[in-house]
């Protein structure tokens, strides 16, 4: 399960599929995993709000030009934000990891944060925070540790909500482009959450053998 490699999709859906993915982190202290409730898609040369408007090319926009499956790792004050590189190299376009819903290591994460539960990691910065995610991963794969997506377990959203991304002002079109990605009824979205559902809005989880 490696869809986020398939040269065939496009940014906008590799961005609605990753919703439900468990992505993981092992550290000395323990291993730390969530499931994927929301995503932002940047796309690259042509959008306004993507640090790679326009092609632009800096050593900190390296990783944006790798190949499908590098991590980009930015920094937004304090925070680290995580995106997955998921074009062919020199198409730098990315998907940012918003917020996501804890699976396993809660403690320590909950360690790290200093927050308990929806607030722990319903936002880019916190669900770094709570991962150890930093500027060490940048530019590696997520296919493998000690940052990776499990290509052996994901849940299934029940429904998938489509809006504006967080925070794009003054960019024209791409302001209100609807490139924003959420699981309905997941507590752990950030902002604009909407309704609870009991099932936090999963269909179920599948396992896999590949």
């Amino acid at each position: 399960m490696t869809f986020w490699l398939d040269p065939t999709k496009t940014t906008e859906e590799i961005a609605q599929e990753l919703l439900g993915c468990l992505i993981i982190k092992k550290t000395e202290e323990g291993i730390c995993s969530g499931w994927i409730v929301e995503t932002e898609a940047y796309l690259g040369e042509i959008d306004a709000a993507a640090h790679s408007y326009g092609l632009k090319k800096t050593p900190r926009l390296a990783s944006m030009y790798k190949e499908a499956g590098t991590i980009y790792i930015y920094s937004m004050h304090t925070h680290q934000m995580l995106n997955l590189v998921v074009q062919e190299a020199g198409i730098p376009q990315a998907i940012l990891i918003r917020a996501i819903e804890p699976y396993t290591g809660i403690e320590l994460m909950e360690e790290r944060r200093g927050k308990y539960g929806v607030t722990l990691t319903d936002g880019p910065g916190k669900l770094t925070k709570a991962l150890a995610i930093d500027k060490s991963d940048d530019g590696a794969s997520i296919n493998e540790p000690p940052l990776y997506l499990s290509k052996t377990h994901r849940r299934i959203p029940k429904e998938i909500g489509v809006s504006a991304r967080i925070g794009i002002p003054n960019k024209g079109e791409w302001t209100d482009a609807l490139l924003r990605y959420t699981v309905i009824g997941n507590p752990y979205v950030s902002r604009i959450k909407g309704k609870t559902d009991n099932d936090l809005g999963w269909e179920g989880t599948i396992e896999t053998d590949h």
